[in-house]
This record gives structure tokens, sequence and C-alpha cells, in this order.
């Protein structure tokens, strides 16, 4: 089985000026999401019990992960192992993830 996603139509899904997630794929093995966070919000997710991939679409922030500290922006793909403390944060422009977790998860 296949699926084919248009990422304009993902990102529509979380546009607005609140932080949003948008859960487009769960499989057995694996999800993924489109996560914003506008300019000057607020992360606030938790640890994970998954291993996450980030991939910035769009806009500038930092992403700090067990007290380190790393400037983030478009083109970059970021990993966070299961259960490590991280969030974003300075976010100066909007900013747009695909995020995938595998095993399926992450997202409740």
């Amino acid at each position: 089985m296949w699926k084919v996603f248009n990422l304009s139509e993902l990102k529509h899904r979380v546009e607005g000026s609140q932080p949003a997630i948008f859960e487009f794929l769960r499989s057995s093995q694996m999800s993924c999401a489109l996560y914003r966070l506008p300019a000057g919000a607020k992360d606030m997710q938790a640890p994970h019990f998954e291993d996450e991939l980030y991939m910035v679409l769009e806009g500038r922030a930092r992403l700090r992960v067990d007290g380190q500290e790393q400037e983030v922006g478009p083109g970059m793909v970021l990993f966070v192992s299961a259960t490590t403390e991280h969030s974003f944060f300075d976010i100066t422009e909007d900013l747009t993830l695909m995020a995938m977790f595998g095993p399926a998860g992450g997202m409740a």
C-alpha cells in the first residue's frame, strides 16, 4: 500500500496564529505530522517514547535538546532520540516542521 500527500495541502491544515499539529500518516512502524509554531509561540511538547526526526520546511528558531542549543532553519534535518527533553524556542519566523516518529506514536 502507498499514499501520496500534497505539501501545500498539508501546510493549509496547520495555518493560523496558534501552534498546530496535523498527523497525516500513521502505520504500525511510523507516524508523520506537520507541526507549526508561529513566531513568538511557545513549544509545549514533552519527551516522546519514540525516536523523532524533524525536517524544517520553513521558518527560523532555536532547538534546545538536553541543555544544548542549535539554530534551525529551512532544509535542516534534526534527530531527537526517544525520551529526550527538547523544545523549540526563540521562534523568530513562523516555523513549519515535518515530524516523523518511529515506531508510530508521539502525537498524543
